[in-house]
């Protein structure tokens, strides 16, 4: 006997509402019945795609059909509707960021305890490769013990000219991209974040923030800066990992970078070079005997394994990828950030 397909309305079809429905093809058991968007020009696109397009979200939450609602509406608008969601009976996936505040996110994890319905934030950059790449350099020590990282996202097209400009609707890098990059280095990094320092930038003066630097201390001593810019015409590596025992970079997204590891300690006092106006022992180049250049790792990853997810929690089989106490750490720590940028302070956070 084949068991029932779980069946998703997308509410918010823009961007990511219609990469859902791409993604989602060809993920057996999971059905995109329909969507609800309150602009026309994106129904009449759901449509063309053979999908149902709702009248209205109450349409949607009274149709038995559907099991899961899917929010990809701006940030503002989340909470509402997932906890009008979960209340109707419906399971819920979100979009990042959660919500605009950990007041809001608590307030939709009490309703998902009370409802007993999965509540899952769609955290897809997990599934990125370039990060697959650092965590396995980080987990399987191969360039050492890593003790600082720097991870970053720079373009030079200032913030779209949609809600993510817009305060009240939880625009600006931090809650846009800090929400992915931050995520990502708690899931990776063990251990309590001890201190949080943060500077949000406002090149163009806009009302929300359109980048920023992290700097993040854990208790073992380990250090990470997390960086996010709209203004670079020249952009820095998405990753630089530094171990005990190598160094790993990686360029962009195409993963172009290499590693170059330590061979041998036999040259510490190396003889010394001219470097400007002076001589350093310190900065001297190591030579292909105690040093080697190869490539970086590679790791296949397959984003629909988060929908996979979904259907197995949704049918009692599984607990979520994304947990929702992973959830609210990120966005408490987006809290210290924002926290520290209005201080100045350095913030102690767990």
């Amino acid at each position: 006997m084949s068991k029932k397909a779980i069946g998703v309305a997308i509410v918010g079809f823009g961007g990511m509402g219609n990469q859902h429905s791409e993604m989602m093809t060809g993920v057996p058991r999971l059905k995109l019945i329909g969507t609800f968007d309150i602009k026309e020009e994106r129904q009449v696109a759901a449509k063309g795609k053979g999908l149902k397009a709702y009248p209205s979200f109450e349409a949607v939450l009274a149709d038995p059909a559907i099991d899961v609602v899917l929010i990809a509406t701006p940030n503002d608008l989340h909470k509402d509707i997932a906890i009008q969601a979960m209340r109707a009976g419906k399971n819920v996936i979100c979009e990042k960021p959660v919500c605009l505040n950990s007041t809001e996110l608590a307030a939709i994890l009490a309703v998902a305890d009370e409802t007993g319905k999965m509540f899952q934030v769609h955290q897809n950059r997990r599934w990125d490769e370039d990060f697959l790449v650092v965590k396995k350099l980080f987990d399987e020590k191969l360039i050492g013990e890593v003790f600082h990282i720097e991870t970053r996202v720079q373009g030079s097209r200032g913030i779209p000219g949609d809600w993510r400009r817009l305060a009240h609707q939880g625009g600006g890098m931090m809650l846009d991209w800090g929400v992915h990059l931050l995520d990502r280095i708690c899931v990776m990094i063990p251990g309590k974040i001890t201190q949080v320092f943060c500077r949000l930038n406002f090149p163009t003066r806009e009302e929300v923030d359109e980048g920023f630097h992290v700097f993040l201390t854990f208790e073992h001593g380990k250090t990470v800066m997390v960086e996010v810019g709209t203004r670079n015409f020249l952009s820095l590596p998405l990753w630089y990992v530094s171990g005990t025992t190598g160094t790993a970079i990686i360029q962009d997204w195409s993963l172009s970078g290499k590693i170059m590891r330590l061979e041998s300690f036999d040259d510490m006092d190396a003889t010394p070079i001219v470097a400007g106006a002076g001589l350093t022992k310190t900065m001297a180049p190591r030579d292909d005997e105690t040093a080697t250049e190869g490539p970086l790792p590679r790791v296949q990853a397959d984003v629909r394994d988060f929908y996979r997810n979904v259907i197995d929690v949704v049918e009692g089989k599984a607990e979520p990828i994304i947990k929702n106490t992973e959830v609210m750490r990120v966005m408490k720590l987006m809290e210290a950030c924002f926290l520290s940028h209005k201080t100045g302070q350095v913030v102690r956070f767990e």
